[in-house]
């Protein structure tokens, strides 16, 4: 009789489990694994995240972006090169002051390649400054024996038009020294490390507000003709560039219109407008940004290494948090502060 019982325990016990699993509760993975049948195996899917481009904040549906290092454009950035090719493509946008008062453009590409990049123009000792903590790709057409072992002493790879081979070309419609082009993905056929670069900023998360005074428009006063204007644009929320009086449109019909504008103030080494005088970006100093239609005013600081990636604070010492997409840095004179209407 007690066997007679024992068995019919068993059998109802099989019952309910198996009613119970029909019903579709699960009891983790090892009972769940006692009733498949004989050869059958259970498949996870995991979808693996779209990784963010570094040095643009933007979700990179490609994965390119952590598959190259960063590129360096030195970028001419007088009347005579205008129209400007590339520079909307941009990641990152420095406008530096160099001799003359004149201002010239380090760009810096990694989430896109643009077909054509230029006028290429030559290499200036702000420009150690920028591209040391990036290392990667520096593309420039020459210069001053003084600038060149500047750059020299950065941990980057150096692309002039002599050894570009077909990455650069001259246009023949255009007089030199204007008409030095690069082409993106010929230059980044060169390697070089590290990939993917550092990111150079941090960013706000998806539909975040920014507190800040509401803004309308910015006038950067570089010197001479340079000043740079630039206007709170609310159907694409971005700041579109005005340069010489007028729109600044690329060579592709598209309006400089980054998401982010940075302007640091800093100094000049040697005095500004001199042929050896550069931006010194080690240190600290104020920066006023621009994002969302809003002024954020905060702090800059970077060092003691050059290796070190510039830091923006608020001036409550929060992380100063930038929209994603292309950030323009303005690296204007220390003495020289924007005008902002509200």
């Amino acid at each position: 009789m007690g066997d007679y019982i024992e068995s019919m325990k068993k059998i109802v016990a099989l019952l309910l489990i198996a009613v119970v699993g029909a019903a579709g509760v699960y009891y983790g993975p090892n009972l769940r694994h006692r009733f498949l049948a004989p050869g059958t195996t259970t498949t996870t899917t995991t979808t693996v995240p779209f990784p963010v481009a570094p040095l643009a904040g933007t979700i990179d549906k490609t994965r390119l972006s952590i598959t190259r290092p960063s590129l360096l454009v030195k970028v001419e950035n007088t009347p005579d090169a205008l129209p400007q090719w590339g520079v909307d493509q941009a990641d990152v946008v420095y406008e530096e002051i160099v001799n003359g008062g004149i201002t010239r453009l380090a760009t810096i590409f990694n989430s896109q390649v643009p077909v054509k990049i230029g006028p290429v123009r030559s290499v200036r000792p702000t420009d150690t400054q920028i591209v040391w903590p990036l290392g990667g790709l520096f593309a420039f057409s020459g210069g001053a024996q003084y600038a060149i072992n500047s750059i020299r002493q950065s941990p980057t790879r150096l692309i002039t038009e002599s050894t570009a081979g077909t990455a650069m070309f001259r246009d023949p419609h255009r007089y030199a020294p204007h008409n030095l082009y690069a082409r993106g993905a010929g230059l980044f056929t060169f390697k070089a490390s590290p990939t993917p670069p550092p990111a150079l900023f941090q960013y706000l998360k998806p539909k975040a507000k920014v507190k800040g005074k509401a803004v309308s428009k910015v006038v950067v006063p570089f010197p001479s003709i340079y000043p740079a204007t630039w206007t709170w644009n609310k159907v694409t929320k971005s700041w579109d560039r005005t340069l010489f009086g007028q729109p600044d449109v690329t060579g592709t019909g598209v309006r400089e219109s980054p998401k982010n504008l940075v302007v640091m103030e800093v100094t000049y080494v040697n005095g500004i407008g001199t042929m050896s005088s550069y931006a010194n970006l080690q240190g600290s100093g104020n920066v006023q940004a621009f994002i969302n239609g809003k002024e954020i005013d905060g702090t800059w600081s970077r060092g003691p290494s050059k290796s070190d990636v510039i830091k923006y604070k608020t001036l409550t010492g929060k992380p100063l948090l930038m929209n994603p997409g292309q950030t323009w840095v303005e690296l204007l004179d220390a003495p020289y502060r924007p005008t902002v209407t509200p």
